[in-house]
């Protein structure tokens, strides 16, 4: 091992003296790095290796390529690269290809390479580690779909993206993501080329030497994609998702209306596509004529009865709970804009509403009954009856939505004199709090009650309120950060008392919330805490965080000690 290690040294010797010789570095911070490289070679060349020794290993290099870059931007030297930063990331990539050799499942250690590739602009070794990731790890359409990104924005090689779509498919045939951005490839490959032939025409120069397809410019390959997906994966909704990628795209046009065709012939028991082409309507262009205010409010009012003729028409051959949930949904939300329309004035729409409520709960659809109450409230929102019903609504499944609806409600009354809603629930009595009943509002109403605190009576109060509540659960960590948020407005917040609120946040979501430990971190490296605390933080965090926590942690931290977060 000493004899490995001491070829590793050697090896950076030659670097090291560029750096003293350009003046990047001084002879005492060469010495101060070989000596840390030593520990770090001894360190990694051990019998058995820990994955923390090279993660530390990576990051103390790739801070020497931050330090250096920040050098050559001070003293204005741009030279001898390939003696200097290159043999640095050749050694970063070296440990990095050991790293996934030897714990080929950590997705994390792969894509930390990727991004170290993509900052350094090494495109050859780019690719090569994308297709490693690819043939360990074939089984993750979202790998796939990064991979091509890269090769397509990274390396500008169109033909390589779409050779690794195609790889896709082949282990992923029915997947939507993957289908969808290959769609949307091809149709960015084609606009690439039609704006480098306008280029060259606007230059004058003769386009009759490159080899620009008018079927590939006019987004045929993307058609084919299309074709192919529409075959292996069926519904609507993905249809349509397709035909709106495509509408991002001026020289579309031919291939929405194909699409579009395809979705109305093939589609016609799917509500999806009835709820497209009635909003549809409301797309449809306005008389030219038609400057005026009053013009405009009357064009659109026809607009939406076109609408309401499509959702009627709909529900003629389509007469089901989804068909009428995208009918309720657009009245809603149509209402909240105070059209005009007689069929959406607020009683017919109030009591259409509370009839189809009804519906989707004697039918056991419960998710859509959620939807539609949380958008009746949104649509009311200064009708109590309207609060009322769907609090009890969702009270009644049981929804985790509760609290946050409870928190909008509160958002429309005045909280000094509000009192909240008596809600008749089964098991409990007529006049049981509402806030006290369903565990959801009782957190939030900490987070609401601190929040009211400090606007009506200032700091003091939010403090005085935070304490007499921090020991009665349950939270939420919207409470902890409320009052850390409160903390920080201060003119001179006390590091004391944040790290007091962080750890209470930590003693309930430490297990599983690895943000709450960056945070904490970065509060310490902030103008009010203490860097040499952050070690500690770290080792306590990588202890107590369970699961796949720990793996995005790491890379999170890893990311802020490079200067990347």
């Amino acid at each position: 091992m000493a004899d490995i290690v001491q070829q590793r040294l050697e090896d950076r010797i030659p670097a090291l003296e560029q750096l003293e010789r350009v003046g990047l570095f001084t002879n005492k911070e060469v010495k101060s790095m070989l000596k840390r490289s030593t520990a770090l070679e001894y360190k990694l060349h051990r019998t058995v290796q820990s994955k923390d020794d090279v993660i530390t290993y990576i990051q103390y290099e790739i801070n020497v390529l931050e330090l250096i870059k920040k050098r050559r931007a001070r003293i204005g030297y741009h030279f001898k690269r390939e003696e200097i930063e290159y043999p640095i990331i050749h050694r970063i990539n070296h440990v990095f290809r050991r790293a996934t050799t030897k714990w080929q499942e950590d997705v994390q250690l792969w894509l930390s390479q990727v991004a170290f590739n993509k900052k350094w602009g090494t495109k050859t070794q780019l690719s090569k580690v994308l297709s490693s990731m690819l043939a360990i790890h074939p089984d993750k359409p979202a790998l796939w779909i990064m991979a091509a990104k890269c090769e397509m924005e990274d390396r500008n090689s169109s033909e390589s993206a779409r050779h690794l779509f195609l790889r896709a498919l082949r282990f992923h045939p029915e997947n939507k993501k993957v289908y969808q951005e290959y769609f949307r490839m091809e149709l960015m490959h084609a606009e690439k080329l039609r704006k480098q032939q306008q280029e060259l025409e606007q230059a004058k120069i003769d386009v009759g030497e490159y080899n620009f397809s008018p079927e590939i410019l006019s987004g045929k390959l993307a058609e084919v994609v299309y074709r192919d997906a529409a075959q292996k994966i069926k519904g609507a909704e993905f249809i349509l998702s397709l035909l709106q990628i495509a509408a991002i795209f001026d020289f579309t046009k031919e291939l929405q209306d194909t699409i579009l065709q395809e979705l109305q012939s093939q589609y016609v028991d799917d509500c999806m596509m009835w709820d497209f082409m009635a909003k549809r309507e409301l797309d449809a262009a306005g008389a030219p004529e038609l400057q005026s205010a009053k013009g405009r409010a009357s064009d659109t009012d026809r607009r939406e009865e076109r609408c309401c003729v499509v959702y009627e028409e709909a529900l003629k051959s389509l007469n089901t709970e989804a068909m009428w949930t995208c009918y309720v949904t657009f009245c809603l939300e149509r209402y909240k804009r105070k059209t005009n329309v007689n069929e959406l004035k607020e009683k017919a729409t109030f009591y259409l509403l509370k009839k189809q409520l009804q519906v989707l709960l004697s039918s056991g659809d419960t998710v859509s009954a959620t939807q539609i109450a949380i958008t009746a409230t949104q649509c009311f929102s200064q009708s109590f009856e309207m609060w009322s019903f769907s609090l009890q609504t969702l009270v009644q499944l049981e929804s985790t939505e509760a609290g946050h609806l409870f928190q909008e409600a509160l958002k429309h009354v005045n909280p000094k004199v509000a009192v909240v809603p008596q809600l008749p629930l089964s098991g409990t009595s007529s006049n049981s709090r509402f806030a006290l009943i369903i565990p959801a509002v009782s957190s939030a109403m900490k987070e609401k009650y601190l929040e009211w605190s400090y606007k009506t009576g200032g700091y003091k109060r939010a403090r005085k309120t935070f304490t007499s509540l921090h020991e009665h659960r349950p939270f939420t960590k919207a409470f902890f950060m409320k009052m850390i948020e409160i903390e920080k407005e201060q003119e001179t917040p006390k590091m004391s008392n944040l790290r007091d609120y962080y750890e209470r946040a930590l003693r309930e979501f430490g297990c599983l919330d690895e943000d709450l430990w960056m945070d904490y971190i970065k509060e310490e490296l902030g103008r009010h805490g203490n860097p040499e605390n952050c070690g500690k933080l770290h080792w306590r965090a990588v202890k107590t965080l369970e699961g796949e926590s720990v793996e995005r942690f790491t890379t999170q931290y890893t990311l802020l000690q490079t200067g990347h977060v």
